[in-house]
């Protein structure tokens, strides 16, 4: 692969660690005993992943971040290395390497998501940061790439490749990337070793010129591409395209159809009882299917900063264990596989000589005691060391632009004067947990949908462009939201973020859009006229610039302020809702929009199914029906 000699971190990175091809002579002279290490960790049993298997009785000797040798228990003199650290009869295992992640989910910058990664025994990611790009375009890649670069975590880009996710001419994002940012971005910065999800698989199954443009700048450098892929039609056309991985694979016969087609599949875990929690089922390719686990490993997608704590990817690979793996293999997906993917296996996710000392002690259920960083000890005993203290206060500082985000258009937030005649309405109908979102229609008169929007199960929603550009304003209405009182309302709405606002009273729902411009980003909610809960996210109307403990404490309140209001829809759920390549029915800032024909249709229509004058139909476009990553 092209690249693959590519450094790992450039200029002031945290504990960074030479290249191999400076360090031969120092490793060689310490794993033939000629010198003493800098670090030996003795009383270990070390999980192998290249054998998948766990090696009782040895020891492990580290020389410049790197690891110079494994031997046999003993095999070191007493007090020989420089520094010793006994682990008492744990397992030390390699660091674990996260294949997809979306940093901006977690709502906090590249050093804050470092600290709760180390503290899961998470070492390296692949981030592809295609939100903050539907903001800022490719200024907010770059900024996020500096961020990265000062975080105590091997950071990894997988170039963004579907911005803006769907057609401009069904909603506005802030931000574009185009071929020729695709190049710059591969050609300018070392990190960038992938192309991110391309999201938009029916328009490259379909042979659309600007999607097939893009994957030839990936392809011509060598580069691998990630995909976003859901329905068997699809997955012979996408794979010949040049795509070799999925995230999406949501049951054991498609992902078996997509392994025999070539692909890595991720096996993505979540909070359970949430469409994020799709392993259990894609699973069932090796343990009921029979595939070989070999192009198989496990990510996280996305999380927000609570549950990034809560379910890392350390938990992941221990729910792969309870579906049926072993010890050995489950993290191996976990750590050599992902490397393997990304061709970096050189450098990361194993545990030989010659690979960076990032690594972790397990205690006997699989759970994280400490974390090695290039040899630093970061995390030990679950806590952060000083030494990890000291450099997560030196985090990144975004540019003065990426905190102007929020632009809201001035007029008052008013809603749609209905009609006194019966009219066949268009409501987003949610049924929990999924993502998927019906489209169900209901002819009524105007003063029927308020009286329900009153007293029933029924919302109002609305999309406000926030970026500046169009002012726009679209409404819609939601059934089964659960919503009982006030309004809740986000800056994060996938994928142009423009700001979505729910609520029962259309003052309310004023007050929440106007706290967010205030606060220039983030996710509230309002009750009788009160702010109930506020998460500030000023960077790019996305990113706090806050430690992770502050920012989850902060969405810990928030989510208790969201189910006290009757949200059936969890946060992250309700962020979709204008997300406009998941069927059936979604609300842009241009309307709504059915899926997967990509067709705008108004709030209200003649009962008899003629359209409204006045409400263009733009030509449909081919679009992914695919779940949201």
């Amino acid at each position: 692969m092209a690249g693959m000699s590519r450094p790992i971190v450039r200029g002031k990175k945290p504990f960074a660690v030479p290249p191999l091809s400076r360090m031969t002579r120092d490793l060689a002279l310490v794993a033939s005993g000629r010198r003493p290490p800098d670090l030996l960790l003795r009383g270990a049993r070390v999980l192998c992943p290249y054998t998948e298997a766990i090696l009782p009785g040895r020891e492990v000797w580290i020389q410049g971040g790197r690891i110079a040798a494994v031997k046999p228990q003993g095999s070191a003199p007493p007090r020989w290395g420089r520094r010793e650290y006994d682990v008492r009869g744990g397992t030390i295992a390699p660091g674990l390497v996260d294949p997809h992640v979306h940093i901006e989910s977690s709502m906090v910058g590249a050093c804050a998501y470092a600290e709760a990664a180390l503290r899961n025994g998470t070492t390296t990611i692949f981030c592809d940061s295609h939100e903050i790009a539907n903001v800022l375009g490719r200024k907010g890649i770059e900024w996020m790439l500096e961020d990265a670069r000062r975080a105590p975590l091997s950071i990894f880009l997988t170039v963004p490749s579907t911005v803006p996710a769907t057609d401009e001419r069904l909603e506005t994002s802030g931000g574009k990337i185009h071929r020729h940012d695709v190049a710059r971005l591969f050609d300018r910065f070392p990190e960038a070793v992938a192309l991110g999800e391309k999201m938009d698989f029916v328009a490259v199954a379909a042979g659309h010129s600007r999607s097939h443009a893009i994957l030839r700048e990936a392809l011509r450098r060598g580069r691998p591409v990630c995909g976003h892929i859901y329905g068997e039609g699809f997955v012979a056309a996408y794979a010949a395209s040049g795509v070799t991985d999925t995230h999406e694979a949501g049951e054991g016969g498609i992902a078996l159809q997509m392994l025999q087609s070539g692909m890595w599949i991720f096996l993505r875990g979540g909070p359970p009882l949430t469409p994020w929690h799709s392993l259990p089922k894609a699973i069932e390719a090796v343990t009921r299917l029979g595939a070989s686990p070999k192009r198989l490993c496990v990510c996280t997608d996305d999380r927000d900063p609570d549950d990034l704590l809560l379910f890392g990817l350390d938990w992941v690979v221990r729910e792969s264990w309870h579906h049926g793996l072993s010890f050995p293999v489950g993290w191996s997906l976990g750590s050599l596989h992902p490397a393997l993917r990304f061709g970096l296996d050189h450098e990361v996710g194993g545990l030989a000589p010659g690979r960076r000392a990032d690594l972790v002690l397990l205690d006997d259920q699989g759970r994280v005691r400490n974390t090695w960083l290039g040899g630093e000890l970061l995390v030990e005993e679950g806590e952060v060391t000083p030494r990890l203290e000291e450099a997560l206060g030196a985090r990144y500082r975004y540019p003065p632009r990426a905190y102007r985000t929020v632009r809201l258009p001035e007029r008052k937030l008013s809603c749609p004067l209905l009609p006194e005649e019966p009219r066949r309405f268009h409501l987003l109908g949610i049924d929990p947990p999924g993502i998927l979102v019906r489209h169900r229609t209901v002819v009524a008169p105007g003063c029927e949908i308020l009286r329900r929007v009153r007293e029933e199960d029924l919302c109002w929603l609305a999309v406000l462009e926030r970026h500046g550009k169009t002012g726009e304003i679209a409404w819609g209405l939601v059934e089964g939201l659960g919503l009982r009182q006030g309004a809740v309302a986000s800056t994060v709405g996938h994928d142009a973020h423009n700001l979505l606002v729910a609520g029962k009273r259309v003052e309310e729902m004023a007050m929440a859009a106007r706290t967010l411009e205030s606060s220039q980003g983030g996710v509230c909610v309002v009750a009788e006229e009160q702010i109930m809960a506020l998460v500030e996210l000023p960077v790019a109307g996305l990113l706090s610039d806050q430690r992770i403990d502050e920012v989850a404490e902060a969405m810990r309140t928030l989510k208790a302020a969201w189910e006290k209001a009757g949200c059936r829809l969890p946060y992250m759920g309700f962020n979709l809702l204008s997300l406009s390549v998941i069927p059936e029915i979604r609300l842009t800032n241009k309307g709504l929009v059915l899926v997967p024909e990509m067709r705008l249709v108004p709030l209200w229509e003649e009962a008899r199914g003629k359209r409204r004058s006045g409400q263009p139909v733009p030509k449909p476009t081919p679009s992914s029906a695919s779940q949201r990553r």
